[in-house]
């Protein structure tokens, strides 16, 4: 019998790193197969909650954020770069990327958890945001990459236009803060174990097999 896995991915759109993470643990699941009928349940987090509307460019976003040099940016979006194409993503990082509030994009995630079409439009979010270097806090964008989840567009303009979802996703953004997430992805397993960081996929599928084997004994 497959052990059910209740999977709890803590991440933001704006996070590049998210991408990664997401990807190895799809191929850490495939790679498990049948020995566990998983649910990956998209909680929100917010790595600029108050990031404007019309974004920050990312080279000078992230050198007054973290103090990075120029140079160690552009070696940190390679390492990505590499890393995204390793999983089959690409990250088309140019020197006018930007950084978006991404909170529109959360609520319609949250959503779309209620049509069961999560996983659709967090990938439909990733490609518009990292790939197609569109702005995540566009409502014509985020009206797209619903439709291209396969949800209403009609239904995500309303939701946009409209307050719902906001005291939700303020909710679920308090609990996981709460619970002492503070950097993601951060990856819950059966709310008892965790990975942290875009691991590679050997990280999760061990960590899969362990819990579902019940060898499991501590924190990951």
């Amino acid at each position: 019998m497959a052990a059910k896995l209740r999977i709890d991915f803590v991440s933001d759109v704006a996070c590049p790193w998210c991408v990664v993470g997401l990807r190895s643990l799809k191929s850490a699941l495939e790679r498990v197969g049948n020995d566990v009928e998983a649910e990956i349940h998209f909680q929100p987090f917010e790595l600029n909650p108050g990031m404007p509307p019309e974004g920050e460019n990312t080279t000078e976003h992230v050198q007054k954020k973290y103090g990075s040099s120029p140079e160690r940016s552009a070696a940190a979006r390679q390492a990505l770069r590499d890393s995204g194409a390793a999983l089959g993503f690409d990250f088309n990082y140019t020197s006018e990327s930007r950084i978006w509030n991404t909170f529109d994009a959360h609520r319609l995630l949250h959503w779309a958890g209620q049509e069961g079409r999560q996983l659709e439009l967090k990938e439909a979010l990733f490609l518009a945001n990292f790939t197609q270097q569109k702005s995540t806090s566009d409502h014509a964008v985020l009206v797209e990459a619903a439709k291209a989840a396969g949800l209403d567009g009609g239904r995500a303009r309303e939701i946009l236009e409209s307050d719902a979802f906001v005291a939700e996703v303020r909710a679920e953004q308090a609990l996981w803060r709460n619970r002492g997430i503070s950097a993601v992805p951060s990856v819950i397993f059966n709310g008892r174990w965790m990975v942290q960081g875009g691991q590679p996929a050997e990280v999760f599928e061990q960590a899969i097999r362990q819990i579902a084997a019940g060898t499991a004994t501590a924190a990951e």
